[in-house]
């Protein structure tokens, strides 16, 4: 009898014992799920230093200053286009507050993927929004629809995130009960935490592997 032979023969003895035996099957204890709230202030605290620790440029801004402010952090890197979604609130701030007269151009997202393919490819960055934020986990909650889809978020090496500073919620709990995921859960909700990085090659972190060497998030007021 074979090696693999002899194992599977000893698992299903040990099932038939365990039956005859009259042994209950492990049931896991069920723990109560107790959402602890935090202050607003403590929580834009906690998200800023918790984001900033994995490597993310984060801002507080009021209103649509984001804008003003991401034009300017463009134009010094030297980046020429940004791409966004006209129809989505965030993607219609950016249009409508962006100076004319600037080094890098706003490319628009307003067809199929195979159309805007090259563009993509091309973009040195995009900006999303997003329906959260997360304190303890440091991550921003993203939603991708056809408007904005995911590509945006993955494929270029910026990836801009604007976050309004009331749905910042204290833990991963905290944000399902009050997004009332109970009644329409995301069918692709994406947690994101920082620039993509792994430590797969030869054990040295390394960044923008699998997605944007650089995410910057904007938390407005």
């Amino acid at each position: 009898m074979s090696s693999s032979a002899e194992s599977r023969e000893r698992i299903l003895g040990r099932l038939y014992n365990a039956q005859q035996y009259g042994r209950d099957a492990y049931v896991p204890q069920k723990k109560e799920w107790n959402i602890k709230n935090r202050a607003k202030d403590k929580n834009i605290a906690e998200f800023i230093e918790r984001m900033s620790a994995v490597r993310t440029e984060v801002y507080r801004t009021k209103g649509t200053e984001w804008v003003a402010e991401l034009q300017k952090l463009v134009e010094e890197r030297g980046q020429k286009t940004l791409l966004h979604s006209p129809t989505t609130p965030t993607g219609k701030a950016l249009a409508d507050s962006w100076k004319k007269k600037s080094s890098c151009q706003l490319i628009t997202w307003e067809g199929d993927v195979e159309d805007y393919k090259d563009d993509l490819f091309d973009c040195d960055g995009a900006v999303t929004g997003c329906i959260g934020g997360i304190a303890e986990s440091a991550a921003v909650i993203l939603w991708p629809t056809p408007e904005e889809p995911r590509l945006m978020s993955i494929v270029p090496p910026l990836h801009v995130v604007v976050v309004e500073a009331d749905k910042i919620y204290t833990s991963f709990q905290d944000a399902i009960k009050k997004l009332k995921w109970n009644i329409e859960f995301p069918t692709n909700a994406l947690l994101i935490s920082g620039p993509s990085k792994t430590a797969d090659i030869e054990l040295i972190l390394q960044f923008g592997v699998h997605g944007p060497t650089d995410l910057i998030v904007f938390i407005t007021e």
